[in-house]
């Protein structure tokens, strides 16, 4: 449940990033945490693979669900688990403890707004 909720708070982060300025871009993404984590070129490279994939999953997942934001949310959650897992395997040990905080704080977020 907890993973659920972590997960869900961090698509739900993006999502209301998206509101204020469309979604994030994977290069976007990718800049948010070489500035965030200090990653080196051979992650920002990695990084970028992750998130282009997670971005053609999500994309594809949006089109067969027609906007069901509902019944696709499990599969979401899926596929934010499996970004997140990849991700911190490209860290280093020190900095897997920043990049657990930032998506802590966007799980704290999703609490806040009555997220589930």
């Amino acid at each position: 449940m907890k993973k659920l909720l972590l997960v869900g708070a961090f698509v739900l982060g993006f999502s209301v990033v998206s509101l204020a300025q469309g979604p994030p871009t994977p290069e976007e993404r990718v800049a948010a945490l070489k500035t965030s984590l200090s990653l080196n070129d051979a992650q920002v490279a990695k990084a970028k693979v992750i998130y282009d994939a997670q971005g053609k999953s999500m994309d594809s997942l949006m089109s067969s669900a027609n906007g069901d934001f509902q019944s696709a949310m499990p599969k979401f959650v899926k596929i934010m688990e499996s970004t997140n897992t990849k991700i911190k395997a490209i860290l280093t040990p020190e900095q897997q403890p920043a990049f657990q905080k930032q998506v802590d704080a966007m799980n704290e977020r999703f609490k806040q707004m009555g997220g589930n």
